[in-house]
């Protein structure tokens, strides 16, 4: 019997189906392993079989095809009538954030619609995030908010842990990131009066939250299963509600008086509202937290990239008044500049998403389907572009693809100044996902993320705590990666305050677009 079913799961639907890798355990293994070994499996199942650039994973009744090729990913963003995430964000969500069915039933509505058709509640929000965030006025706004409570964040933590060199106090890196960018991002997307400033203890719910995700979409039980993560989603829903209740979000950012203003115009609930809240909260916090976190270890784990970025970022500062002695000047950091004149600093926040995203972008097959005129995909299964297996691809990124090396984003090397981009295929990048589910905020996080890194070097010396060179542990691969995935270990560091170039002038430090 189980030789009988073995073959049957290793037998194609069509004849252009894309190839079957069948696993041990007929339909279901492939499912197991996913459910062990996290994102993992995936990947090393897409290296072990490089050479196709799409196969098939049978599961049960349906099929799952992993796309691990950039032109071949590209086709399937091209293709996005019948190959479309918007159908899938429903069940994601009620699972995740726990809405209840008459929320649902709002949100199946018209997810999708054509020219001039009744545009449903996912339809509106989510074209206003993309233009909210779209490179223009609001996007300068908010970026020159979030540098400024980023500044207060890391003097606040400089006047209340660093000390003089040789009189530091072990920091865990994480750590700390986590909190400057969870308080930060709280304040300026929600205002002064927003949950986490009133009850700092939501802080730590949000990470059991964020710890929890990919039990709580297992929907097993969640409430036992995923109890941390059950527990922490309920606290801060209750907070976030409380927070509506009260019109706190009048003072919060224009962005999320929107959101609140299209939920309720849509029918959902103040409770229902506060969980889509805490979906933005989170989408707003996580990758920039992980992603900060990897840029600032790699260039303080290396002395001469970290002296090489700190000369870009000092390069950019611009006198705005102040005295002629360097240490009394205040002076201005153009954000702009930082993406448009460190090409350095630029290389290694790329290198370290390639390195640290496994994601994968999920669509739906809407109708049976040739992809690129060549691959039959069958209507109601899933399609997954496999990040990392193309962020790990020797062809695509050359034999040092493991390891840490910002050059393979700069040309001609070491070159900086005006150096451009390597040629690369545009959609062999996936930190960000591609075509329509192109993440809206990627120019915010950006700004966000390399100012923020942009002080802490300024301001700061970090070391190991045995006075050595920090040590960059491997990436925790073995989980679901819904974002930039976390280090194996944590990463402890002493850290002091500098008092040479422009660091004193840091808590002066005017910012413009």
């Amino acid at each position: 019997m189980y030789a009988l079913v073995y073959w049957y799961s290793t037998q194609k639907w069509d004849v252009k189906e894309p190839p079957v890798i069948a696993s041990g355990i007929p339909f279901i293994g492939h499912l197991i392993g996913m459910a062990i070994y996290g994102g993992r499996y995936i990947k090393d199942l897409g290296i072990r079989n490089r050479h196709l650039p799409i196969f098939t994973l049978p599961v049960p009744r349906s099929r799952i095809y992993i796309v691990t090729e950039p032109s071949l990913a590209a086709a399937v963003q091209r293709a996005s009538k019948v190959l479309s995430f918007t159908p899938i964000i429903p069940e994601v969500t009620e699972r995740v954030l726990g809405l209840d069915k008459a929320t649902m039933d709002i949100t199946r509505k018209n997810l999708d619609p054509g020219p001039g058709g009744k545009r449903g509640f996912l339809a509106d929000i989510q074209d206003m995030v993309y233009v909210s965030f779209g490179p223009g006025a609001y996007l300068n706004e908010i970026s020159l908010e979030a540098a400024r409570e980023l500044r207060s964040e890391i003097l606040a933590f400089g006047a209340s842990w660093v000390a003089e060199p040789g009189l530091e106090k072990p920091v865990d890196l994480l750590a700390w990131v986590r909190h400057v960018v969870t308080v930060s991002t709280a304040k300026y997307f929600y205002g002064p009066q927003n949950p986490l400033a009133i009850d700092p203890n939501l802080e730590e719910n949000f990470w059991d939250f964020d710890r929890g995700l990919g039990k709580l979409l297992m929907n097993v039980l969640p409430s036992v299963t995923a109890g941390k993560a059950y527990k922490g989603r309920e606290l801060l829903v209750r907070a976030l509600e409380e927070y509506l209740e009260n019109g706190r979000h009048r003072t919060g950012s224009v962005i999320v008086k929107k959101r609140v203003e299209i939920a309720l115009r849509h029918g959902w609930t103040l409770r229902a509202t506060a969980r889509s809240e805490l979906s933005f909260l989170f989408a707003g916090i996580v990758n920039a937290t992980t992603s900060t976190f990897w840029i600032l270890l790699q260039i303080f784990a290396e002395p001469e990239l970290l002296s090489m970025v700190r000369e870009e970022v000092a390069e950019t500062l611009r006198p705005a008044g102040g005295g002629e002695d360097a240490h009394l000047k205040n002076y201005e950091l153009n954000i702009s500049d930082l993406r448009d004149r460190c090409p350095m600093l630029i290389a290694v926040y790329r290198e370290c998403l390639r390195l640290g995203s496994d994601n994968y972008s999920t669509r739906m097959v809407k109708e049976n389907t040739l992809l690129a005129d060549r691959y039959y995909l069958k209507k109601g299964a899933v399609v997954q572009i496999a990040g990392g297996v193309m962020h790990a691809d020797r062809s695509i990124w050359g034999d040092s693809v493991e390891e840490f090396n910002p050059t393979r984003f700069l040309a001609g090397g070491q070159q900086l100044g005006n150096a451009k981009q390597m040629p690369i295929h545009p959609a062999a990048f996936r930190a960000f996902g591609g075509g329509k589910t192109l993440c809206p905020g990627r120019h915010f996080a950006m700004n966000e993320i390399l100012t923020l890194v942009s002080l802490t070097i300024l301001m700061f010396d970090m070391k190991a705590p045995d006075g050595g060179k920090i040590k960059v542990p491997r990436k925790n691969d073995g989980v679901l990666p819904v974002h930039i995935l976390e280090p194996i270990s944590p990463v402890k560091v002493l850290v002091s305050r500098r008092y040479d170039g422009y660091a004193e002038t840091c808590s002066k430090i005017e910012f413009n677009m």
